[in-house]
């Protein structure tokens, strides 16, 4: 196999190269020096913003650059804008809408289709709620095209997709169907690891992330802890402190370096400032009168136009923002796969190479994908909440099929040994039509049709279920 390719660029390198761009542009208010580490946040809160600013692009010139953005024709069953059937919907999972936002440098940045930033966010249309997941961008993953070598860090599957379909390696989104070409080969990596189908994908550079913060006027943020950082403070002024803790109001500049800084903490840590900061911009797209003012929304558009690639549909980011205006802040979970009591990732070296590994082992996605099946369940089973009784042979079989039900969020409320040999499987409908979501993807489950009554000589308390799942 040949030599894995590292992706860490020397901090120096970065610098040097982001100088020469920042020396050729015309009278800035400020001149930063980025480095390549610094480009993180790319993608984190864009998702927010551009359903945010939709309500706004009511004239004709809004409307193509909607365009621009949002390049899908196809809508999932999830985003429908009324009540839809249970048979559009195959199994558990898919009454959310899972978008990945993905970050890149873009053009004249070194590693331009690296997504140094993934992050998965979940919708739950029914309930309006929201979960956002990070994905460490060094996880040390097999890659499906091998375009750089069989095993990777997952955040060279995109371009490895993209460049695989091209055949050479060129940094613009310009070929369409070379775009979806890395999505597919990003997707069938993230849906391993997470067990996770993901729906769209939003990509952005990091222009558009400090567009967007700027032109909403800053951000606030909550600084939990001080964020102390020696090897960037050359670039915040040579002071070390990157933020203080307590309330902060951050410009495009400062929120990046809020976001990027790991060399004090760690890249998953970055990963929960990453979330915060999105949670923030959205608070403020929404209170700062930006869907009120063409102005501010033709500014977002102009950034998004050149440096944001969706395959939604215009349909779809509509109907995404009409719920994504409704979901408070206390609906939107954040999480990780290091956050405390849930570790399930470390660091770890594959050769000279820094790179994350889930805690079981390379490869080895079990824990990984049991922890994010049980924070983002179905929205129609959590909605009808319908009791579930599960009927084994054995009291342990019964326990076992339990626990993975309430995994993907049923209301399982009992388990019982049947006392006797089972035949077959039988799900058993005692619900009345009351849930009929439920009862579909139990259905779709076990494939069985659920009948009206147990079977004889295998009793079940009356009352105590809508549905009942006896099992040899």
């Amino acid at each position: 196999m040949p030599e894995p390719r590292d992706f860490e660029l020397p901090e120096y390198r970065a610098a040097e190269h982001l100088q020469r761009i920042v020396r050729g542009r015309r009278k800035l208010k400020r001149r930063v020096r980025w480095s390549k580490k610094g480009l993180v946040l790319r993608a984190a809160a864009m998702c927010f913003v551009l359903m945010l600013t939709l309500g706004g692009l009511l004239a004709w010139n809004g409307y193509v650059k909607m365009h621009k953005v949002f390049r899908g024709t196809a809508t999932v069953a999830a985003l429908a804008p009324k009540t839809i059937k249970p048979q559009l919907l195959n199994g558990e999972g898919d009454g959310r809408v899972n978008i990945l936002l993905l970050g890149i440098g873009g053009p004249g940045h070194d590693g331009p289709d690296l997504t140094d930033t993934i992050m998965l966010l979940s919708v739950d249309p029914v309930n309006n709620t929201a979960t956002m997941l990070s994905i460490p961008r060094d996880l040390w993953v097999q890659q499906p095209i091998p375009y750089f070598g069989k095993q990777q860090k997952v955040n060279a599957a995109y371009e490895s997709g993209k460049y695989s379909y091209l055949g050479h390696n060129d940094s613009s989104n310009a070929n369409a169907a070379a775009v979806q070409a890395g999505f597919t080969n990003l997707d069938a990596v993230i849906e391993k690891v997470t067990g996770v189908t993901i729906n769209y994908h939003m990509l952005v550079n990091f222009q558009a992330f400090r567009q967007a913060i700027d032109t909403v006027g800053g951000v606030e943020v909550n600084v939990p802890t001080t964020l102390v950082d020696p090897t960037m403070a050359w670039e915040n002024h040579n002071n070390p402190i990157l933020a203080a803790a307590g309330e902060q109001h951050m410009d495009g500049v400062q929120a990046l370096l809020y976001a990027r800084s790991r060399e004090t903490s760690s890249d998953f840590a970055r990963g929960q400032r990453q979330r915060q900061i999105l949670v923030a911009l959205k608070d403020e797209v929404l209170t700062a009168g930006t869907l009120s003012n063409p102005a501010k929304i033709d500014a977002l558009m102009n950034a998004f136009g050149d440096n944001v690639y969706s395959d939604l549909s215009t349909q779809g980011a509509e109907r995404l923002y009409s719920i994504l205006k409704h979901i408070g802040d206390g609906k939107i979970s954040s999480i990780g796969l290091t956050d405390e009591p849930h570790k399930l990732v470390q660091t770890d070296r594959v050769g000279n190479i820094s790179v994350d590994r889930p805690v079981a082992g390379f490869d080895n996605y079990k824990d990984i994908q049991a922890f994010v099946r049980s924070q983002l369940p179905d929205g129609y089973i959590v909605k009808e909440n319908a009791p579930v009784t599960v009927v084994g042979e054995t009291a342990n079989g019964a326990s076992i099929t339990a626990e993975l039900l309430k995994s993907y969020g049923y209301n399982v409320t009992a388990t019982l040994a049947a006392g006797q040999v089972v035949d077959k499987l039988t799900l058993v409908d005692l619900s009345g039509a009351t849930a009929p979501f439920t009862l579909h993807y139990l259905q779709n489950r076990y494939g069985v049709k659920a009948v009206d009554e147990s079977p004889a000589g295998v009793s079940v308390p009356s009352g105590s279920a809508k549905f009942v799942i006896i099992e040899p």
